[in-house]
């Protein structure tokens, strides 16, 4: 069992899911992709986010392919780019990105980092959808507070289900006044990269925890992301050993002297930095 978080909603995801940036861009390894997405969703990680812009639209087809016949286990993410974020551009694009996928409803639309559109239009057309039931929730990507703040001014802005935003080892400035702010919200954060596209698995702190507790370096760089109240992380993996590394990682537990080593190696923030972004 994979330990879940509270949407403002209430309705509960998975700690731990799955990322496919970077999927369905090389056609050989098209069914081993689908195969490691169909495991993880055995495994518990049933929350599956991908976006428009992947792969020219080829991802969200991939996973389309992947859940048919078991939509009803996936927590389903899409994001819209800030170039179709206007409001009937929106619409346009949730229709698109519905056919690729192969279903009639997404669970949670982002808008996947802002643009020149007014943020209102963005938001009046995902409020459309969710009346129209294509979409279950909607949230946000790449967001820092202030544009928290300017979004919690709209009418309906508050209803946004989480940020989605660059958080590992290696890029940490969410933890100056992202995080806080976000759980006063009671508002999940979900991390993407969270192994900064495996450049954290060769670092010599992260190797040495992962030996001492006789773990994959990639587990470490899970395992200190979720330990964060109220964040959720999406590693994306197109192989099935990688994908049951990743499940475990959801049980893992860094001990004070790992957390310790860690910030040594990776100080956290002590002033405010722009939010960073892949």
């Amino acid at each position: 069992m994979i330990r879940r978080i509270v949407l403002p909603s209430g309705e509960k995801i998975p700690v731990l899911g799955q990322g496919t940036w970077h999927l369905a861009e090389v056609r050989e390894q098209r069914e081993a992709e689908i195969a490691a997405l169909r495991l993880g969703l055995e495994l518990g990680m049933t929350l599956i986010d991908t976006a428009e812009m992947y792969a020219e639209g080829e991802t969200e087809r991939l996973v389309g392919d992947a859940i048919g016949g078991r939509r009803d286990q996936v927590f389903l993410i899409s994001k819209v780019l800030p170039s179709h974020a206007s409001h009937q551009g929106t619409i346009d694009a949730c229709t698109a990105s519905l056919r690729r996928l192969k279903t009639d409803r997404l669970d949670m639309y982002l808008l996947h980092w802002r643009g020149s559109v007014p943020l209102r239009q963005t938001i009046e057309a995902f409020v459309e959808l969710k009346e129209r039931g294509w979409i279950r929730h909607w949230g946000v990507s790449n967001f820092d507070v202030m544009d928290l703040i300017e979004l919690w001014r709209i009418p309906s802005g508050p209803d946004a289900q989480t940020d989605q935003v660059l958080y590992n080892l290696a890029h940490r400035s969410p933890e100056y006044n992202l995080l806080p702010w976000c759980r006063e919200q009671d508002l999940p954060v979900m991390s993407y990269s969270p192994m900064d596209q495996g450049d954290l698995l060769s670092h010599p702190a992260v190797r040495g925890v992962a030996e001492r507790n006789d773990i994959t370096p990639a587990q470490v760089a899970l395992a200190w992301v979720l330990r964060q109240p109220l964040v959720c992380a999406i590693p994306k993996s197109g192989s099935a050993a990688r994908v049951q590394q990743n499940a475990a990682a959801a049980a893992i537990r860094l001990s004070p002297e790992d957390l310790t080593e860690l910030d040594l190696a990776f100080p956290p923030p002590i002033k405010a930095r722009p939010l960073e972004t892949l």
